[in-house]
């Protein structure tokens, strides 16, 4: 929820040295809350799963259907672990072109004028929201 996020940028025209607020641009929460959520799912499901193979043991031997909609059970988790991970991925990739600094200095008034130069400050560090895709 970029949106929520304010950043101040300096108002030039006025003598005054007062910054303008202004705010990112997007909300890429839907593709977050889904990787997060199916994670969340896919913990309780194998928590559950572990109960039954070693609590269980004799259940899940004698009956024939068990281990086949285990089976299935976790394909589907699979299948829907790498939607959510491309979803994630895409998701992040939009998160980082809405805050890059060049993109961010496009947007600001201020720095369009003619003889402005303007620059970011540091760059986001995004290592770690890149190993979040990888897992």
């Amino acid at each position: 929820r970029l949106y929520q996020i304010p950043f101040g940028m300096p108002n030039c025209e006025s003598d005054e040295s007062e910054a303008r607020t202004l705010y990112l641009i997007g909300d890429f929460s839907a593709p977050a809350e889904f990787f997060v959520t199916l994670g969340v799912f896919s913990f309780l499901y194998s928590m559950a799963a572990l109960v039954l193979y070693l609590r269980f043991h004799s259940l899940y031997t004698e009956n024939t259907k068990l281990p086949f909609i285990d089976f299935c059970v976790t394909v589907c988790f699979a299948f829907f672990w790498l939607v959510a991970a491309a979803a994630w991925g895409k998701g992040l990739s939009d998160v980082k072109a809405a805050t890059r600094p060049s993109t961010l200095i496009s947007a600001m008034g201020v720095c369009q004028g003619d003889g402005v130069v303007c620059n970011a400050g540091t760059t986001p560090a995004m290592g770690l929201a890149n190993i979040s895709v990888v897992r």
